[in-house]
């Protein structure tokens, strides 16, 4: 059982930056596909970003690239969502998820096991 828990949302003007953070239980951290996916109101949940082993090891949404950055830090079980240059269009639920047997499919929400309970980020114009 991986439990997740996300700090870091909140309301930013457009530009603006926020820092997400998902502290992770479970002791085979490093070896975990951890993502970060966000649902807008009336949309489908939508892929952010993914690493895995390390920070070098990144993937991105195309909507995102250039903006944000994912990092972890595997001593202390967490994982990071940098947000800069916010745009009103990244207002969403943003989630964290785990992806304890990976198997290839890191945009896949369909692929991870354990999810967080979600936290707000809201990005007025």
């Amino acid at each position: 059982q991986v439990q997740l828990v996300e700090s870091g949302g909140g309301l930013v003007q457009a530009g603006g930056s926020l820092r997400l953070s998902c502290a992770a239980s479970g002791s085979a951290f490093s070896s975990y596909m951890m993502g970060w996916f966000r649902q807008a109101p009336g949309k489908e949940r939508e892929f952010v970003a993914a690493s895995r082993w390390s920070s070098l090891s990144a993937y991105y949404a195309d909507s995102v690239k250039g903006r944000f950055t994912i990092s972890r830090d595997n001593a202390k079980n967490t994982v990071y969502l940098h947000m800069n240059k916010l745009k009103p269009e990244d207002t969403a639920v943003y989630y964290c998820a785990a992806d304890t047997n990976y198997r290839g499919s890191y945009y896949s929400d369909l692929m991870y096991d354990y999810w967080g309970q979600g936290t707000q980020v809201t990005v007025s114009s």
